[in-house]
This record gives C-alpha cells, structure tokens and sequence, in this order.
C-alpha cells in the first residue's frame, strides 16, 4: 500500500504572486497590485492505493498533521486494517514528511505485529 495526504484550498497557500516585467521597472505604480491576505481553510486529505483498489479518503479536522494524529487518525484505523487483512506479505509505502518519520511511528511499525509489516521509505 502507498499512502499520501494532501491539503487542497480555494486560495493560494504560498501567497506568493508571480509577476513578469520588465528588468528595472519592479516598483512602478503600475506593477504593485494590493492583495488581500484571509487565510484559506482549505481541508487536508489522506488517501492510500493498493493493489486491488485504493482506500476511503480521509479527511482530517482543522490543524496540522503531526505524527500521533497519523498514528491515530490513519495508521490505526486504515494500515493495520489492511495489514491484518494482507499478511506477511504487506508493505507499507509514504512519503518522507516529518509527520511519517517521528520515532512514534516507527516504534508503532515496528511493535504492531511487525512480522507483517515492511515499512518503505521513499528517498
């Protein structure tokens, strides 16, 4: 199984706008335009695929993802579902993010039945 969350928002996350012109005219009154600046609630959503299909989406309240939230709102309820429903010969695929690799989800890697379970970790 390969796992991946993404936040998804009406607005631009960056706040950044892109601007093309000309070499040396960056501060004319007609290149600066005001922005307003209202944060975006937007909604962040995890998802993973597997060989036979892909899971439910899931989708997380408001606030960061931080590794417990992982452990609890995904490894809990969808990996170790599918692990068991699998067998020895599940693996488990994320990306890198910092929420993925804290010392709290590999120990719940390595301690939830690890005999069926091989974690992978993207370089």
């Amino acid at each position: 199984m390969f796992s991946d969350e993404s936040r998804f928002s009406l607005n631009s996350d960056s706040r950044r706008v892109t601007i093309w012109r000309e070499r040396g005219t960056r501060f004319e009154p007609r290149n600066i335009t005001e922005r307003q600046h209202f944060p975006s609630r937007g909604v962040m959503v995890w998802a993973g695929i597997k060989m036979d299909g892909r899971t439910d989406l899931h989708f997380f309240d408001t606030g960061s993802v931080i590794a417990q939230r992982y452990r609890d709102e995904v490894l809990e309820p969808y990996v170790r579902l599918f692990r068991s429903a699998v067998g020895p010969d599940f693996i488990f695929i994320d990306d890198n993010a910092p929420c993925h690799r804290a010392v709290l989800i590999d120990d719940f890697l390595e301690t939830k039945d690890p005999a069926h379970v091989v974690a992978c970790k993207l370089p």
